[in-house]
């Protein structure tokens, strides 16, 4: 019986960390409106809140503000996906693959595709998963190094450097690349960063230290 209540779960968790997956890496949002997916759900910026040059300490503090939304949404949908066991799933089936890759365990995957669209939702669920103990100050230490280079890559690449690769020169010449080949240069960097924080940490930080 034990054994069925354990897969059920398993299988209950598995299609929560799908939709998770779908929801914070931005599959679903051209699909009614936009209403399954993070980014769509979090909005935009308003224009009155953008500052001529980006130089106005209120207008910045007002542009900090809104960010607490996006952290909010992005805890209570983690929450929501934990409960249905999409953590222990990640744990599961992706730990085989992050552990030896980067060094964290699998459940930190969810965290991982939602730092790729939003710096604010990536931190705050990975601090979520540090307070619920579900990973060590060392695994903490390797993820934000990962994290910290290229945040929110897909959206700040998308939005502000994938055009650039169209502008063509004065024979008609464009960018020798691609936009999957960018990301996925920026990605091999992070990995790069984050094992080389692996390594400080292998090597520095001692197993009964604690965070600051």
């Amino acid at each position: 019986m034990e054994d069925n209540v354990t897969t059920k779960k398993l299988i209950v968790g598995t299609i929560s960390l799908v939709c998770a997956v779908i929801f914070f890496g931005g599959f679903a949002k051209d699909i009614a409106g936009g209403i399954f997916d993070f980014g769509k759900l979090t909005g935009q910026f308003p224009e009155w809140l953008k500052t001529a040059g980006g130089t106005s300490a209120k207008g910045g503090f007002i542009f900090a503000l809104t960010l607490v939304p996006s952290v909010m949404l992005a805890l209570g949908f983690v929450a929501i996906f934990e409960h249905f066991g999409a953590l222990a799933a990640a744990s599961k089936w992706l730990s085989p693959i992050l552990k030896p890759l980067i060094g964290i365990p699998g459940n930190c995957s969810i965290s991982l595709i939602a730092s790729t669209q939003s710096t604010d939702a990536g931190s705050s669920t990975t601090k979520f998963l540090r307070d619920e103990g579900k990973i060590t100050y060392k695994e903490l230490l390797i993820f934000a190094a990962f994290q910290f280079s290229a945040g929110a890559l897909l959206t700040n690449f998308l939005a502000s450097f994938a055009p650039l690769l169209l502008i063509s020169d004065k024979s008609g010449t464009v960018a020798p690349t691609s936009i999957a080949i960018c990301l996925g240069v920026i990605f091999l960097f992070k990995i790069f960063g984050a094992n080389l924080m692996r390594l400080y940490v292998k090597k520095f930080v001692k197993e009964t230290e604690a965070e600051v």
